[in-house]
């Protein structure tokens, strides 16, 4: 299959204008110097990312890119260390977002259908940059040809969250995903593949050994998990919501493929069939489920399967035109996620949370407004562990194929370094997510401080 690692690497390096090494950190004026090789954080409220309420009086040393120490007594600060005296506001951990498709934020759904991918990457690399500065230091990338990006990202070329990419979403023909013309029809199986194929982001596989090749591509690329589309979707044009698309054989070659690897396989599902099939096939995560019914929520708890659900603000459908038939389905499907967060509630599945922003830079920019509206099911603190260490957790189950082995999500002594400085206690305010720009002064990833306002 033709690919375009290589235009993609060099689009990549030609944006990156910054040290391959190391970034700078940028004061409240604007002026930038050396990153430090350690950060004192004095005088801190901390949210761990674990247990309910935020705890006062703390002082956390950041070493290299992780946490070395956290103590309610003084530690002395390194020789050249950066102090930040908090002030009594809060310390937490990076936000992660489990659905996330950095590659279809910003373009429209109309440029989707014959994507130009060096524009892609371009519009995904500056998207990155913002993801992180809204304070989100993890994405887990559920669909679209990311590796280059990734790359970049972990060698400090440009800046951007952690990612844990799945590469292509693995579609059937006509399924969620496939946004081929009737002109490509017929389709041979093992024929040339089409050009939406061949940007890396799609891939049609129609039978359970095509499903095996397409899973092996994207794990010998540096996928982390896999991901299908098990059912109907809203974006895709042949797509009906209350199908079901792969057989249960084809959703087991994929499970077997990616358990080879020691991974595991996500899918795309809103129906009770969809969902059904999926987990009786080995599948570990849904995504979405907001078609689900009581029968379902206690199979998926029965089976200890992760619910990966979003709270789709309304304002989402924009993307699709008025009156078509892409709108209705995006309706149709926010209206069931009340019952589906609550059957999640009642049965207690493992929830994590993501937002599934497609064709919207202005949605983008309401990330943390969409984490803040859970505020409808769950309280504050619960909001904040969902979008932390139980979104870590989830990530754990990538196993040896995980691109980041460490603690993700908490602030405690051997954690990876990723932590927010928040003006206040979000804790007891989850609103203050809402706003990152005002309320997230300092934003640290890996160690490496990416924004700092706070006041000298």
């Amino acid at each position: 299959m033709k690919r375009h690692g290589t235009l993609v690497s060099l689009i990549l390096l030609a944006i990156g204008a910054v040290s391959a090494t190391t970034y700078a950190q940028t004061d409240a004026a604007g002026a930038t110097e050396p990153q430090p090789a350690a950060t004192l954080f004095r005088n801190v409220r901390i949210f761990d990312g674990q247990n309910s309420s935020s705890s006062t009086g703390n002082n956390v040393l950041v070493r290299g890119n992780l946490i070395e120490r956290v103590s309610t007594g003084d530690i002395e600060s390194p020789a050249g260390a950066r102090v930040i005296d908090g002030g009594g506001r809060t310390l937490m951990p990076g936000l992660i977002d489990a659905h996330w498709h950095a590659m279809f934020v910003r373009p429209n759904f109309a440029s989707i259908q014959n994507p130009d991918v060096g524009f892609l990457n371009i519009l995904a690399t500056a998207e990155a940059h913002d993801t992180l500065m809204r304070g989100f230091t993890t994405v887990r990338d559920v669909g679209g040809s990311v590796f280059a990006l990734k790359r970049a990202i972990d060698q400090k070329v440009v800046p951007g969250p952690r990612i844990f990419p799945s590469g292509a979403m693995i579609s059937v023909t006509s399924g969620h995903g496939d946004f081929r013309q009737s002109v490509d029809l017929p389709r041979a199986i093992g024929g040339t593949p089409t050009h939406m194929e061949q940007t890396g982001n799609v891939a049609i596989a129609d039978t359970p050994d095509e499903v095996r090749v397409r899973v092996r591509e994207q794990l010998m690329q540096g996928a982390s998990q896999i991901k299908l589309t098990a059912g109907g979707g809203v974006s895709s044009p042949h797509s009906p919501l209350d199908v079901t698309t792969f057989t249960e054989a084809e959703l087991r070659a994929a499970v077997e493929a990616a358990e080879n690897w020691g991974t595991y396989v996500a899918v795309h599902a809103y129906t009770p069939q969809a969902v059904q099939r999926a987990i009786a096939a080995g599948v570990k995560c849904i995504e979405h489920g907001s078609l689900m019914d009581e029968e379902t929520a206690k199979y998926m708890a029965s089976r200890d399967i992760w619910l990966s659900i979003q709270p789709f603000p309304d304002e989402l459908a924009n993307a699709f035109p008025p009156n078509s038939e892409e709108r209705r389905k995006a309706m149709e499907v926010f209206a069931g996620n009340d019952n589906a967060y609550a059957l999640a509630r009642k049965y207690k599945l493992k929830t994590a949370f993501g937002t599934d922003v497609l064709f919207s830079a202005a949605l983008a920019t309401r990330q943390g407004q969409i984490l803040a509206s859970l505020s409808r099911w769950y309280s504050a603190p619960e909001i904040l562990t969902m979008a932390t260490s139980t979104n870590a957790e989830l990530l754990s189950l990538s196993g040896k194929r995980n691109p980041y082995p460490g603690a993700l999500g908490v602030v405690r002594e051997g954690a990876f370094a990723d932590l927010i400085l928040v003006d206040g206690d979000p804790a007891a305010d989850i609103g203050l997510v809402a706003n990152p720009a005002k309320n997230f002064l300092v934003i640290m990833k890996d160690g490496v401080i990416y924004k700092d306002v706070q006041p000298q």
